[in-house]
């Protein structure tokens, strides 16, 4: 059997070619088309002509449902449950993937949203399947949601015990988010190594998802028990004649989101079990319904083909569905309602004020404590039950692949230098075994004890992550960056293909929380997707696949170009213009 036979029969070592072919390197860049074909960029706003309007209600800050303080976010049982209606739905999507604000330059104008995205190309889409309001604007139904108009599309009309059916398990009052992602948006810009890009961002979404659920009392968790095939026949994505002529859409995953004060539904309290998957003769019969609307063509010309996107996406889609389980907690009553914070900012602003790190000022340093505060809202807490982690690490139902090397700079009372953060304890013990053998593994300074923080060498390390990330100064100029380092080959082989989205998702909740993390601290930060692979490895001493870095992130003082003029996200000033124009 050839090379190539071999690995079109074995999805893992598809995977493996797929990443190791689209690396970085000091010598060459992934391969992409070479230049940005304007005439043919993706419009960033999907739309689905002929479906009806259920126009969310646009908020203000004062407005119900008010947002709770940031903090408050991570202590559990601090926020009443909001109940579940239109407008607690608008302030979830306004949070999680809404518009954040228009930037304008001259005549060149473009949305931000609450879900950063690479390049802000956008591959993310959105949909809500909900039931049992007794709302005559939202009834039952799948929706897809047009972030430009804060509007849902309803696709699907479902009856109310279709509905009924499929949620029966699910705590009172649950409904369904799902995701997908359009490559194109991606590959237009990024070319081969778009794949990655469409998996951090749809990590990034599961972390605005979850954080919006929160500032309402809400839980959500990703339903990791489905295969692709159901989540495409769930979504309609799989309907060719809604996309004739269209740009496909990917199907990702769906989360399960209920009020916190809900409880367990109609399960046995000694069970007490949420479903992570579900069941797929309800899922089929929903789907025979009614369908509506067709989506619309986001590019002029066809898409560019990239055969290596399509093999990856092939190998790593999810066959198989499991019927997997998650022990719930025993939901416990707030201590207080939302209203507004008295000395801290609230959630809702920090998520509104969220803005991607364009340049450092080479100068700002943050405090020994703020660090480490960050770096504690990142650590998943493995001795605790799933349900019972700090938030949003209870919305992955899986253990973290993923551990942090970090170049710190100006952190007071922090010595500069190369750092590494296991997230798990097992790691913990690992890595000082498969890494470089003059590394010191010291803890440093004033670092709380349930922080494994270690210091590997101490030194100057402002060079070699600006070298490292490709040669992007942003990433020696703040106060830290960080390289995101996936246990990789051996998980892939022992979890199927699939896991590889998996991977790239835990680094887009990691860095959702430090994007905020930086707000709160009265700083910025942004993703850095474009690093050179193996030689991040070669500083590590990681000499083969068994881990790979994947993300990198850097945080720091901003520098504010003057130029940019800053518009609400919805107003008259977006009324019947086409914003596409160019990205900054």
């Amino acid at each position: 059997m050839s090379e190539e036979s071999s690995i079109a029969a074995d999805p893992v070592e598809t995977v493996l070619r797929y990443h190791h072919e689209t690396k970085h390197h000091l010598s060459r860049y992934a391969r992409s088309l070479g230049y940005l074909d304007w005439a043919n960029q993706p419009d960033p706003f999907r739309r689905f002509d002929g479906a009806a309007l259920v126009p969310l209600p646009i908020l203000g800050p004062e407005d119900e449902p008010l947002s709770p303080g940031y903090d408050d976010l991570y202590h559990s049982s601090t926020v009443s449950s909001a109940p579940v209606s239109l407008r607690s739905l608008s302030r979830l999507f306004e949070y999680a993937l809404a518009l954040s604000a228009w930037k304008q330059v001259g005549d060149t104008r473009w949305a931000l949203r609450s879900n950063p995205s690479s390049g802000n190309l956008h591959p993310t889409e959105g949909y809500l399947l909900i039931g049992g309001l007794n709302d005559r604007t939202l009834t039952d139904g799948l929706y897809h949601y047009a972030p430009k108009e804060h509007t849902l599309e309803r696709r699907l009309a479902i009856p109310e015990e279709l509905f009924t059916a499929l949620m029966k398990d699910f705590p009172p009052r649950s409904f369904l988010m799902g995701l997908s992602s359009v490559h194109w948006r991606e590959v237009w810009k990024y070319g081969e190594r778009a794949f990655r890009y469409c998996q951090h961002d749809a990590g990034h979404a599961i972390g605005t998802i979850r954080i919006a659920a929160a500032t309402l009392g809400w839980n959500a968790v990703v339903l990791e028990g489905l295969a692709d095939q159901t989540i495409e026949e769930l979504l309609g994505l799989n309907r060719v004649e809604d996309f004739e002529n269209c740009e496909h859409e990917n199907p990702e995953l769906v989360m399960v989101v209920w009020p916190a004060d809900a409880g367990s539904g109609g399960l046995a309290d000694a069970e007490r079990l949420l479903p992570l998957y579900l069941d797929l003769g309800v899922v089929h019969d929903l789907t025979q319904q009614r369908w509506c609307g067709k989506a619309n063509r986001l590019s002029a010309d066809d898409p560019m083909l990239w055969e290596i996107i399509d093999r990856v996406t092939t190998a790593s889609r999810k066959l198989s569905s499991e019927r997997t389980t998650l022990e719930l907690a025993n939901p416990v009553k707030a201590r207080c309602t939302v209203g507004k914070p008295d000395h801290e900012p609230s959630a809702g602003q920090i998520i509104r004020q969220r803005r991607s790190l364009l340049a450092c000022d080479g100068e700002t340093s943050i405090s020994a404590e703020v660090f480490y505060r960050m770096l504690s809202r990142v650590m998943p807490r493995l001795e605790r039950p799933v349900s019972r982690r700090p938030m949003p690490w209870d919305g992955i139902p899986w253990d973290p692949t993923i551990h942090l090397a970090l170049f710190v700079h100006r952190v007071v009372d922090v010595p500069p230098g190369l750092y590494m953060l296991p997230r798990s304890p097992v790691k913990m013990e690992t890595f000082p075994s498969v890494m470089r053998k003059d590394f010191s593994w010291k803890t440093p300074p004033r670092c709380p004890a349930h922080l494994p923080l270690k210091l590997l060498r101490a030194g100057d390390t402002r060079a070699v992550a600006t070298r490292v990330s490709c040669h992007q100064e942003i990433a020696g100029e703040g106060a830290f960056a960080l390289s995101m380092i996936a246990e990789f080959e051996p998980v892939l082989r022992r979890q199927g293909p699939w896991s590889y989205q998996r991977m790239f998702w835990e680094t887009g909740v990691i860095g959702q929380v430090l994007y905020l993390e930086a707000e709160a601290a009265g700083i910025r930060a942004t993703g850095i997707g474009c690093f050179f692979d193996d030689s991040v490895h070669d500083i590590l001493g990681l000499p083969d696949a068994t881990f790979q870095s994947l993300y990198h992130f850097t945080i720091g003082g901003p520098v504010d170009d003057p130029r940019l003029t800053t518009l609400p996200p919805y107003g008259a000033h977006v009324d019947g213009e086409d914003h596409r124009g160019d990205l900054p």
